[in-house]
């Protein structure tokens, strides 16, 4: 049995670490915005290249409080990819702001060239995200923000360690929204979230926000949110933190090997790297117009599989009102045809190659 993920292996593979981790919260007694939750805060912002970081519940409420802090609202509008996980659209609804969807590219990420024309005067902002660990086209879309007064938002939940053009994705931007959800690379042991960003002021209203609208204790300046990221998940994600660079490197060599033993696969797309980016391969995402047969094929065999995601944004009961209208083909392609293979740093060399040899052997039955 080959699983998709397995959460056990991450305790595992440090236990002793984490045990320790745990003592020293407990220990202490303190659960909520102490010293575990300042240190991480120091430790992610220095390693993502920015200079604050704002630990908060999880990922949505990281890219909703930026938007919030930036008092778009009601009447505004972000432009958002057309294929992502939902919450990146959600962020923007929760504003009472409307997402305006643009198509992806090959690599199903916001496509630069595309932005321009769904621009209106009520556009606010540009919403990118790093999907699956591949790094946008940053440069390009903060070109277009430029010409138009625009601010622009990673959405980098799933792009911990990435780089684009030697620069860590969460500090190309003006912020950047971040989760640890167990499954990220940079995971907690339950929800969690942050932001990162160099702009103090900016910095200084999300930390009030995040805290109902507090600094100094029963004093409200702000109608805030309760979303802080507590000392147990702050103390468990410094233990994985000090490991992301290499369990990110596992996962790099899992992926040259899925490619080197799946390439000229007939019927079989393989995921494309952007230029001049480092991907930290969060999901390794093959594409085929036979997805749910390959996926009865490989369960048969005790490969796990998943979806990421079947159901695009604007196809979601969520938004049946307001966006099951629109045509976006290339959004709805990516849903019908992708499947998302087993990664993770605690799968062995073995177990890919196990992997990819079943894909031929689907594939090459196909064309018997």
């Amino acid at each position: 049995m080959i699983p998709f993920l397995d959460l056990a292996q991450t305790y595992a593979a440090h236990q002793g670490e984490f045990d320790s981790a745990w003592q020293r919260v407990t220990h202490r007694g303190w659960f909520i915005a102490g010293e575990e939750l300042a240190a991480f805060e120091q430790e992610f912002a220095t390693y993502v290249g920015a200079k604050h970081c704002i630990g908060v519940a999880n990922g949505l409420d990281a890219l909703h409080l930026v938007l919030r802090a930036w008092d778009i609202g009601p009447g505004d509008e972000v432009i958002v990819p057309s294929q992502t996980f939902v919450a990146t659209w959600l962020a923007v609804s929760w504003c009472g702001a409307t997402p305006v969807p643009v198509e992806v590219d090959d690599c199903c990420l916001l496509d630069p060239a595309r932005i321009e024309a769904a621009i209106t005067a009520r556009t606010r902002a540009i919403l990118p995200v790093h999907l699956y660990g591949q790094p946008a086209d940053m440069d390009a879309i903060a070109a277009v923000a430029r010409r138009h007064g625009l601010r622009v938002l990673e959405d980098a939940a799933q792009a911990h360690g990435a780089r684009y053009r030697g620069r860590p994705c969460g500090s190309l931007a003006e912020a950047a929204g971040w989760s640890m959800y167990p499954g990220k690379n940079l995971g907690a042991f339950g929800d969690g979230g942050a932001i990162t960003t160099s702009d103090a002021a900016l910095a200084g209203t999300l930390r009030k926000l995040r805290n109902y609208g507090s600094s100094v204790k029963y004093h409200h300046d702000l109608a805030g949110f309760n979303s802080r990221l507590d000392e147990l998940q702050a103390a468990l994600l410094r233990v994985r933190l000090a490991h992301l660079e290499s369990d990110n490197q596992i996962r790099t060599e899992h992926a040259a090997r899925y490619v080197a033993a799946l390439a000229g696969c007939p019927g079989l797309q393989l995921p494309a790297t952007p230029a001049d980016t480092l991907p930290v391969w969060h999901l390794f995402v093959v594409r085929t117009a036979r997805r749910e047969a390959l996926a009865r094929f490989l369960a048969e065999r005790g490969i796990a599989t998943q979806i990421h995601y079947p159901v695009p944004p604007h196809r979601a009961k969520a938004y049946a009102a307001s966006h099951a209208q629109l045509n976006l083909p290339l959004a709805d392609a990516w849903a019908d045809t992708c499947l998302s293979l087993p990664m993770s740093p605690h799968h062995t060399p073995a177990q890919i190659d196990e992997v990819a040899t079943a894909v031929r052997a689907f594939f090459a039955a196909s064309t018997v």
